[in-house]
């Protein structure tokens, strides 16, 4: 008897590879608020039916507990006003899309949950509803271009326990016990002329890589750009930093895609001569990665420049696993130690596996383990006053996975869930509490003794 084959057509079953739609946020359609509030009420209430997303972020819980206490407990007769929360509360880390949902296109249900709430808030901004501190926050090269300029100043208000943080969050919102970023005395991309020339004994001697700084790594924790240097540089690698302009993920996440559309085409004419010249791009943030290769080729379909950056660009982790495989890299010192590898949501988003864990495994007598669980910080959303205790509560499954490797390194791609993971551990008197959560190429240079 014959087995009958599985069907590659949508629906329930179907094992077609999950697909994203353009974001169609040119049209008039987008802003229709009727529209809009009728695609929500159909996907929450698929959302309501499933559940499987109740432990992901603040967004699935308040949905859900908000149908549970209404008086028909269903989603049709919820007001207008009762759906701000869900929207407010998705961090856009993707998990739900990526992780949990049976429903997403191809099937037929179609479901994009964050795409949605990005078309939500596509509409709060055009209305002028996108708070003053968020358009603010979201400004990120014009606060690092100014702060950087004057570090000193900056980090005595931002820092943990200044006595300026309660005017911080009362001006601004910004939970005054919240891990607020240091800004760097000058940018990474001034440096180019210190950057050591490639080694010629190296495996990959004659392979070009432009590290894209990302607004984090040019303004503020300049340590993963700095380990990367030496690293790409001791395996062979000719390395340049430039930083043209912001991915634009924090104004993605405001909604505001008009803006992010102008990121893309700066960014992407600034890389496309380098990229004809032979240059990989490498963005030392997992979020800017995210939003070069995934997000804007869908806010600009069909742009040929934005295309080429996608196919030239990797994650950082994942660009020196490829070194690996391919010409191979120089000989790595042994490092018996056991190290816990948070696996941040972009960097899972990017669909392309866990590759910092599997670029820790190439160091020898390493042990690095895998923790999946979300940090919680969620970019800018972690460190308002209303969020920060949400994020805390979201990031403790991650923070006792951690304490339960008691490892000797703990290491995150994403800049912003390192310094909030420790902020967890803290709050459950963890005796897990690092010096530093930094990027796992930080231990790579470590191993190499550079």
């Amino acid at each position: 008897m014959s087995e009958t084959p599985p069907s590659d057509k949508p629906g329930e079953g179907g094992l077609a590879a999950p697909f994203r739609h353009p974001i169609a946020w040119r049209d008039d359609d987008f802003y229709e608020l009727d529209k809009v509030e009728a695609e929500m009420e159909r996907v929450f209430d698929i959302c309501h039916g499933c559940r499987r997303c109740f432990n992901l972020c603040d967004s699935f819980p308040k949905l859900f507990d908000m149908i549970d206490e209404s008086e028909h407990e269903d989603v049709e007769h919820l007001a207008s006003e009762q759906l701000k929360p869900v929207i407010d509360a998705c961090t856009l880390c993707d998990m739900c899309f990526m992780t949990k949902c049976p429903y997403v296109p191809p099937h037929d249900f179609n479901l994009d949950f964050p795409h949605l709430m990005v078309r939500a808030r596509a509409i709060q901004h055009k209305k002028g509803e996108t708070s003053f501190p968020d358009k603010q926050l979201a400004e990120t090269d014009r606060n690092g271009k100014l702060f950087s300029t004057v570090p000193g100043l900056a980090n005595i208000a931002t820092a943990q326990g200044s006595p300026l943080r309660p005017l911080v969050q009362a001006v601004a919102g910004i939970d005054k016990n919240a891990f607020l970023p240091a800004y760097a005395d000058g940018r990474l991309s001034r440096n180019n002329a210190l950057i050591p020339a490639p080694n010629p004994h190296a495996p990959a001697f004659g392979k070009k890589v432009v590290l894209y700084a990302t607004c984090y790594g040019e303004f503020n924790d300049q340590t993963p750009g700095e380990a990367a240097i030496k690293l790409l540089t001791h395996n062979g690698v000719q390395v340049r930093v430039e930083h043209p302009h912001c991915c634009g993920m924090p104004k993605f996440e405001n909604g505001d895609l008009a803006a992010v559309a102008q990121s893309a085409q700066a960014v992407s004419s600034f890389f496309a001569p380098l990229i004809d010249d032979g240059w990989d791009v490498v963005p030392l943030t997992t979020s800017c990665a995210l939003m070069l290769k995934l997000e804007w080729p869908l806010i600009t379909p069909g742009d040929a420049m934005i295309e080429k950056l996608a196919q030239a660009t990797y994650d950082l982790s994942e660009y020196i696993v490829d070194l690996a495989k391919g010409p191979g890299l120089m000989p790595i010192d042994e490092m018996p130690s056991s190290i816990a590898v948070h696996f941040a949501c972009h960097a899972r988003a990017q669909n392309m596996g866990a590759k910092a864990l599997e670029m820790l495994k190439l160091i020898p007598q390493a042990r690095p383990q895998i923790v999946e669980r979300c940090s919680g910080h969620g970019g800018k959303w972690g460190i308002f006053k209303g969020n920060f205790e949400t994020a805390l509560k979201v990031g403790k499954p991650a923070a006792r996975a951690i304490e339960k490797a008691a490892p000797d390194y703990v290491v995150s791609e994403c800049p912003l869930a390192g310094p909030h993971l420790r902020q967890v551990l803290e709050s459950i008197d963890s005796n897990v509490t690092p010096e530093r959560i930094g990027h796992p190429v930080e231990l790579m240079a470590k191993a190499y003794g550079i």
